[in-house]
């Protein structure tokens, strides 16, 4: 499927430009690699978030469940949902803002807790998704099937789950040049296994220590940790299938991006999906009044606490001017 693809530099000035150059040089097919290792370890991060929400809707029935453990999903919820769409996406990704080593290493270990791949391949994948954004390339786009209800169940599929599942790409790296060359940064994608265990040990031991029992561990395991992990993925994957399928497209942005209000509210912003593709490397995807856009108020509080700084925000005029006619 042919489409006009973004300008990679364009979207997101801070890429290394020999990384850009090297991008838009390329005219062969993607390379991709079927590592049944990481396939398997995949699919282990979907399958067993899973079972543990079956799990966990079996030990409500007819027993309920302690607000202890509803609190923990909600605190971990958010906490690792912030640290993929503030950190890994505003931040890392589109440079839409900028902070401190600090706050860089909390968005770093809160993203990571969400298990969805280390710092430098999330960032390496989504810059690939706005560079081949619903063209063939595009690592997840639901509209590499053609016309149909059954294509676009095979491409909702694909956008949703099969591509974490699916052969790898092997190029990424030229996506990431610029945080490669920051040691910092290396070294806390690197450790992405061990905040994945710290995402499930903390909400244990919370449940533990508070409740006071072995159960409590378990309990908070379950929701803190593994049933979290469902929701926070299905959430995040639903920006790269729902929101190329259905809802709005206020803004022209040469791809199949949508508007969904529901994404918009439960994924903090991220579902104003249309608006970020016009306009990628603006920290704030809610253009108007009533878009909801948490990510957005976290990064503008950070910026009255001296926590961020060159908060990038798109003038009306251009935002009228890319409008749909």
């Amino acid at each position: 499927m042919a489409r006009q693809n973004h300008s990679l530099q364009a979207d997101n000035p801070s890429i290394d430009n020999q990384a850009v150059a090297e991008v838009e040089s390329s005219v062969q097919g993607t390379p991709l690699r079927a590592n049944v290792a990481n396939r398997i370890i995949n699919l282990l991060a979907i399958v067993t978030p899973f079972a543990a929400l079956v799990l966990a809707i079996v030990l409500l029935w007819g027993r309920g469940v302690d607000l202890l453990y509803i609190f923990l999903f909600i605190g971990m919820y958010v906490g690792t949902a912030l640290g993929v769409t503030v950190g890994f996406h505003r931040l890392f990704t589109h440079r839409s803002f900028e902070t401190g080593r600090i706050m860089q290493a909390v968005f770093a270990l809160l993203g990571s807790m969400a298990v969805e791949g280390p710092l430098l391949r999330w960032v390496a994948t989504h810059r690939c998704h706005h560079q081949h954004s619903d063209h063939e390339e595009d690592p997840h786009s639901p509209h590499t099937y053609g016309a149909g209800v059954l294509n676009v169940l095979r491409g909702f599929w694909r956008a949703h789950v099969g591509w974490v599942v699916g052969p790898q790409r092997v190029d990424l790296n030229r996506y990431n040049a610029d945080l490669r060359a920051d040691r910092f940064l290396r070294a806390l994608s690197a450790l992405f296994p061990v905040w994945v265990v710290l995402g499930l040990v903390i909400p244990g031991v919370l449940g533990g220590v508070i409740s006071g029992s072995w159960s409590g561990v378990l309990l908070g395991l379950l929701w803190g940790g593994l049933v979290r992990i469902f929701f926070v993925h299905h959430v995040t994957w639903s920006i790269n299938s729902v929101c190329h399928l259905w809802g709005t497209q206020p803004f022209r942005s040469h791809d199949e991006s949508r508007n969904n209000i529901i994404f918009g509210v439960i994924g903090f912003g991220e579902g104003w999906h249309n608006n970020h593709h016009a306009f990628p490397t603006s920290a704030r995807h809610g253009l108007r009044w009533w878009e909801f856009d948490l990510s957005y108020w976290v990064i503008v509080a950070m910026e009255k606490l001296g926590l961020a700084r060159r908060v990038r925000l798109i003038p009306q005029e251009r935002i009228e001017a890319k409008r749909s006619r």
